[in-house]
């Protein structure tokens, strides 16, 4: 049962993470809610939380900073109990053609999006070895799997992760702990919105299942991915994606 556990949730003050903090509250599960500056949308997650039933406090971290990570993560745990369920889904974009992508957008992407979960998972570690249970979720993308023009920075920190999440697994799986990583499609959320109808038709006509994905339908894949249920499962990446990468 995942009543009364701790998850940290990077990212978490809206879209997708906020999604997943809400979907893991309703299963009684506690949440630490890791933002990068928005503090009036973590507390609306935070909100969410409470009103779920569940508690949430709201921590503000560049996650491309190691030494906060690393005390951000001692300040959980002091604060909400052990972290049993650790959600990386922090993640940034600087997208352009590789021609024309500057060195310092090509390092920021990675920097958040790669070494930001490996942050968050070296500071968890020996948490998780000590409990000898746990699960580490990261959030890739279809991107990582399929690629996207304009979008090398993007797309190479998104399959790194999936690199990640198998070495970690395999590093992990005889002390119990799973780690499996997501890989979202084309998901509603505030940076799709801003598209013009033109584009998002685009986009829907590569979906087989000709819609967008919700920020709720990867918050289910995470919320089973942390359950009892899906103890045997290590190593995976799911697609949420429509159908787009099969």
């Amino acid at each position: 049962m995942m009543n009364g556990k701790t998850a940290l949730v990077t990212g978490a003050s809206r879209g997708i993470g906020r999604a997943i903090a809400l979907r893991l509250a309703r299963e009684g599960m506690n949440v630490a809610i890791v933002y990068a500056g928005n503090t009036a949308a973590a507390e609306e997650t935070a909100q969410g939380v409470r009103e779920a039933g569940a508690q949430a406090n709201c921590y503000a971290c560049d996650v491309a900073d190691e030494a906060a990570v690393g005390a951000l993560c001692k300040r959980v745990a002091a604060e909400m109990g052990p972290i049993y369920a650790l959600v990386n889904n922090a993640g940034i974009t600087r997208d352009k053609l590789a021609a024309q992508m500057k060195e310092e957008d090509f390092d920021a992407v990675l920097d958040v999006n790669l070494k930001g979960a490996f942050h968050f998972i070296r500071h968890t570690y020996s948490g998780f070895l000590r409990q000898r249970a746990g699960r580490i979720v990261n959030i890739s993308s279809v991107v990582g799997l399929m690629g996207n023009a304009g979008q090398a920075n993007y797309a190479a920190s998104k399959a790194g992760l999936i690199g990640l999440t198998k070495s970690i697994a395999r590093e992990l799986a005889p002390r119990g702990i799973t780690v499996n990583a997501v890989a979202p499609g084309f998901i509603d959320t505030d940076m799709t919105r801003v598209l013009p109808e033109a584009a998002k038709d685009a986009l829907t006509a590569q979906i087989p299942l000709k819609r967008l994905g919700s920020a709720q339908d990867v918050a289910e894949v995470v919320a089973f991915l942390c359950s009892d249920g899906a103890g045997y499962l290590t190593g995976t990446v799911i697609p949420v994606d429509g159908g787009m990468a099969m």
